[in-house]
């Protein structure tokens, strides 16, 4: 998976249309996820599209891995920028960490519809709400 800054340097040279592709294409990168994963427990809360998170052991001892997908193109790629922010970084870091900062330069709000990113909030707080409690264990 590519790094939010890696991302980043991509984006900000695009523009509309150009920007949304590059976001079909972050969500066709991500990680397969099993379909006997997206059940309701994974299923995140408020998205206009069906989002599941699923966190994974990382390779090492206390660092986060996700899973993701969604059933619309545009959202998966949402779901990717999200997840690359935290993935494999130590959950100590990530529960400190500001996501939704980190996202700013992208500014999804006024580059896609209000439905399209009103899920993001949630899927922050999953994400933050499983780095605080491994950071905790």
């Amino acid at each position: 998976m590519r790094s939010l800054d890696d991302i980043y340097e991509e984006y900000e040279f695009l523009e509309g249309d150009e920007r949304y592709g590059l976001l079909i294409e972050l969500g066709r990168e991500l990680e397969e996820m099993p379909d006997a994963l997206k059940t309701d427990a994974t299923l995140v809360r408020g998205c206009s599209a069906a989002v599941w998170v699923y966190p994974t052991e990382g390779e090492e001892p206390g660092r986060l891995h996700f899973l993701a997908d969604s059933n619309a193109a545009i959202t998966k790629g949402i779901v990717a920028l999200v997840i690359s922010a935290v993935q494999d970084k130590p959950a100590p870091e990530v529960a400190e960490m500001d996501v939704t900062a980190a996202l700013a330069p992208f500014d999804l709000k006024n580059q896609l519809s209000s439905n399209r990113t009103q899920g993001v909030p949630n899927m922050i707080a999953l994400v933050k709400e499983h780095a605080t409690r491994i950071a905790a264990a």
